[in-house]
């Protein structure tokens, strides 16, 4: 029996590229090799893709240099070639002039690019923009490749906290009260922005781009004289900015609760975990820089706040209408009320043997590998759903 060949997909342009080649070594080193041809596929800060021994170089943090290949020659251009076969082949697609395209060509040279290339299932690990985003699940749709995680939908409207919101409160799920703009609006009226902000929010409130993960310009703002600079920041990684009233306000720091959560259309939740950040709030620094912030797994909660937490998790995962993996967030009101609101959900989390997606799922009773496992059976699932559609009359 031939072992499945699986593409691990890590890298890319976002500003989460450093996180994504951390999980992609942890799958690598976990994944089980005797059930699995593995396939290394690795995009630069660059957006140049790259296969085989120059992806296991972009892991170890070496440079690659680039080369280009002889689009449309069989000879030259082995992807080419398995085209012409009529074989599943991710080949991006070429970007115009334009320097803000996320993709250029295969780059290859020691691997043929029909061997590096041709896979049954993709994993990938590109957390953040062009990465869990829906538009590189996009391109696997239109290859037919069955892929770990969420669909382009599901993946897009986890990435836009914005539309997001939206989806929660047609769910009835409780969420934090919000103001969201454009960059355009706070560049040409400032004032009216704060003015605005301030009479629908409380201070401190949090300021984040809509469309951006693992906390990156996200800050904290407690006053009109902070609340500008964090606008600022936000709008150098999005053209749409969400600011949400923090949880619990001057009485103090909201619990902050996540959820692991798996399957497709009769999804699980696991058990709930705490983050106790060692800063203000878990931001970029304090998730993978700085040592000292704690993981309770699990959280210290009822039962009926276990449950209520984990039913939440699984309405939000389908009100996304996600797939596969997603972990939930949540803020817990501090003092009397423990007020339960769902902040967000990650489609794409960080999958180091040590973040909280695999620790959660280690606590319920699903181990590192088999998590792996699990989620690889699922895109075949996913994908053999989707091949029984009817696209033509």
């Amino acid at each position: 029996m031939s072992r499945l060949r699986v593409g691990v997909l890590f890298g890319g342009r976002s500003g989460e590229h450093e996180v994504s080649l951390l999980s992609a070594a942890s799958i690598l080193k976990a994944i089980d090799r005797k059930k699995y041809e593995v396939i290394p596929i690795g995009i630069t800060k660059e957006g140049r893709w790259v296969t085989a021994t120059d992806a296991e170089r972009l892991l170890a943090g070496e440079a690659v240099a680039p080369r280009q290949l002889r689009a449309g020659d069989p000879e030259a251009t082995a992807a080419a070639a398995v085209l012409a076969r009529g074989e599943a082949v991710i080949v991006p697609p070429v970007p115009s002039e334009s320097k803000t395209g996320s993709l250029v060509p295969f780059e290859t040279e020691r691997h043929p690019a029909h061997e590096a290339l041709s896979v049954d299932v993709i994993f990938p690990v590109l957390h953040g923009t062009f990465g869990e985003d829906g538009t590189i699940q996009g391109l696997f749709e239109l290859a037919g490749i069955a892929y770990v995680g969420s669909g382009v939908l599901g993946s897009a409207t986890g990435m836009d906290k914005d539309v997001m919101k939206r989806l929660f409160a047609s769910a009835r799920l409780p969420i934090t009260k919000h103001v969201t703009f454009l960059r355009g609006e706070w560049e040409r009226g400032p004032k009216k922005i704060v003015l605005r902000v301030e009479a629908a929010l409380k201070y401190p409130v949090f300021v984040k781009p809509a469309n951006l993960g693992s906390s990156v310009g996200i800050s904290k703002a407690h006053d009109r004289r902070e609340l500008g600079p964090a606008i600022d920041l936000a709008a150098n990684y999005d053209r749409k900015i969400v600011v949400e009233q923090g949880v619990g306000g001057k009485r103090g720091k909201a619990r902050e609760l996540e959820v692991a959560v798996l399957g497709n259309d009769d999804p699980k939740a696991s058990v709930v975990g705490e983050v106790v950040p060692i800063k203000e709030f878990y931001d970029y620094e304090a998730k993978y820089l700085s040592e000292g912030s704690d993981l309770i797994i699990p959280a210290k909660l009822t039962k009926q706040q276990m449950k209520q937490v984990q039913e939440m998790a699984i309405t939000a995962f389908k009100a996304c209408d996600c797939s596969g993996l997603a972990r939930v967030d949540f803020l817990m009101e501090p003092g009397k009320s423990e007020r339960i609101y769902l902040n967000e959900i990650n489609t794409l989390p960080g999958f180091t043997a040590i973040s909280m997606y695999p620790r959660l799922w280690a606590a319920s009773g699903v181990r590192y590998p088999e998590l792996i496992d699990r989620l690889i059976a699922l895109a075949m699932e996913r994908r053999a759903e989707k091949d029984r559609t009817q696209y033509s009359r």
